[in-house]
């Protein structure tokens, strides 16, 4: 029962931090002609709810898909018709064809934000909560008496991942609806590594028909049930064969039943599948934290590839970027190495693929609270860089006071929750510990462990110090860039700075992550074998 407070005192003020961002300015605000993510939010409600379905992703005069046409897969269409109907009951004006664009009534804005708040409660907190609770090991789960809400160490990976400030100002400040795609991720998640892969893989489904860059996320799914299913001790080939089968049956009947309205005739379909994938926008459009981005600073891709050329070079190093995950993974499919193949895969395609948007960092931040508790200083930093890297779209859409208070807070709030995240409370009583016993005559084996507890120690303090290094660089650039203005003949310093600061900490990351994936757990697995044996 007091476990059960604990979580409700936890997502009470999650939901708490949601409210006061949604005051803030959202996408486009005042800005026509275009306005931002909010208008095209409200726009795809208006055209599902007076369009025929066939006419949702094909360009007509009521339907321009020049103006914020419709580009996410038909679970969203059906998400933005059933708030298009909800919308029409308040106000017919909130989705009037052709009369509502621009529509910014303060009756509208709460009506917006109360929907993202909703799906927030109802889909991506509970699969934050019950992944938690069901698929991670928390021992004998007792209480903490050193903090004052007996908080433990479950509560706390909840707090963490609910209160992490990037998604939150993208959907609730911003405006979108990623909780919708990535709640149904983290529940995917959850099953999958309890052992229930129908209803996962169903899940997943449903994710990737919401937001078509659940993609990221594929191929460790794939990889991860290919490997539980391949012939072995304890799996006869009849079981894996009918487990497969299942999979893909189920698989296969979640994405017809959602693609059954175009499935009517061929042009439809691909009208629908070409919306998602639109390779005529280019590599990237605005400065975003990748590979991509980083290189044309020295030299201009798109003056001497085409888009064709370039989209096949994104392919080839995004699958020769994730296959060693991903291959490790199918080897050795453990649930600890299905986490960090998320992030591999994830941090691959951000990195390396074609047409990443800058929000595309929560793709591999979600993954990254997911593992937090196995890993926290890594993650910790990764999530704080993670949230700097959209500084430019938060000062764009005029969220940087909500953006500087979510970090500072942030920061504060996991820097205390989590006390032993910046030392080895372990390691440092063992080094004062053989401290004390090295004076006068010590064996040998003991001169050794104090040499060995220095050098971890060195270590660690090599490591805060790089940690309060990166941090204060994101520190000084987030207070720069709002103020300073750049030199006349390089207007776009400041988001370039930022994006470049940010890709050289991404890549990084995802090096120390195939590392510990492809070395460190493999070292383990071995290990344990051995000592099973």
């Amino acid at each position: 029962m007091q476990g059960k407070l604990q979580l409700a005192l936890i997502t009470s003020f999650a939901v708490l931090l949601r409210c006061c961002v949604t005051y803030h300015s959202h996408s486009g605000e005042g800005r026509p002609p275009m306005y931002g993510d909010y208008e095209a939010q409200r726009h795809w409600q208006e055209i599902t709810l007076n369009l025929p379905v066939d006419k949702w992703y094909i360009n007509t005069t009521d339907n321009n898909l020049q103006y914020w046409g419709l580009d996410y897969p038909p679970l969203t269409a059906y998400h933005s018709l059933l708030l298009g109907h909800v919308a029409n009951r308040i106000d017919p004006s909130f989705a009037k064809l052709g009369e509502s664009r621009g529509f910014e009534s303060a009756t509208h804005k709460y009506f917006m934000r109360l929907t993202v708040l909703i799906a927030d409660i109802l889909i991506y907190l509970p699969a934050i909560v019950y992944f938690m609770i069901n698929s991670c090991s928390w021992g004998s789960c007792k209480f903490d008496e050193s903090n004052i809400f007996k908080f433990t160490k479950r509560d706390l990976a909840v707090l963490t991942a609910l209160i992490y400030p990037g998604l939150i100002l993208i959907d609730h400040g911003h405006f979108q609806y990623n909780c919708v795609s990535l709640g149904l991720f983290v529940a995917a998640v959850a099953v999958i590594v309890q052992d229930s892969f129908v209803v996962s893989s169903v899940l997943f489904v449903l994710a990737l028909n919401y937001k078509q860059m659940e993609l990221y996320h594929a191929l460790p799914f794939f990889f991860y049930i290919l490997g539980r299913h391949t012939p072995g001790k304890t799996r006869s080939w009849s079981h894996c064969v009918r487990m497969l089968t299942c999979i893909s049956l189920a698989v296969l009947l979640t994405f017809y039943v959602i693609w059954i309205p175009f499935l009517k005739s061929r042009d439809l379909f691909f009208s629908a599948v070409l919306r998602l994938f639109p390779f005529s926008r280019g590599v990237f459009e605005d400065k975003v934290a990748n590979v991509w981005c980083a290189i044309n600073v020295v030299c201009k891709l798109r003056q001497i590839f085409t888009n064709e050329q370039l989209a096949k070079i994104c392919l080839t190093i995004t699958t020769c970027a994730v296959l060693p995950s991903c291959v490790s993974l199918y080897l050795s499919s453990t649930r600890k190495a299905f986490m960090l193949a998320l992030i591999n895969s994830a941090l691959a395609f951000f990195l390396f693929s074609f047409q990443v948007h800058e929000k595309s960092i929560l793709l591999v931040a979600v993954p990254v609270l997911l593992y937090f508790h196995s890993d926290p200083l890594p993650c910790f930093w990764f999530l704080i860089i993670s949230h700097f890297s959209m500084l430019p779209l938060f000062i764009k859409d005029k969220l940087y006071l909500a953006y500087l208070g979510t970090m500072v807070f942030y920061f504060c709030s996991v820097s205390w929750i989590w006390p032993d995240l910046f030392y080895n409370g372990r390691t440092n009583s063992t080094l004062n510990k053989d401290k004390s016993k090295s004076k006068g005559r010590v064996k040998q084996h003991k001169k050794s462990k104090l040499l060995s507890d220095l050098l971890n120690y060195s270590k660690k303090s090599w490591l805060l110090v790089a940690f309060y290094g990166s941090i204060s660089g994101a520190l000084l650039l987030s207070i720069v860039s709002p103020f300073v203005k750049p030199p006349a003949r390089y207007p776009d310093l400041f988001p370039l700075l930022i994006s470049m600061y940010s890709c050289g900490h991404f890549v990084i990351f995802f090096i120390y992550f195939n590392y510990v994936q492809l070395f460190v757990l493999r070292k383990e697995i071995v290990t344990n074998k051995v000592k099973s044996h």
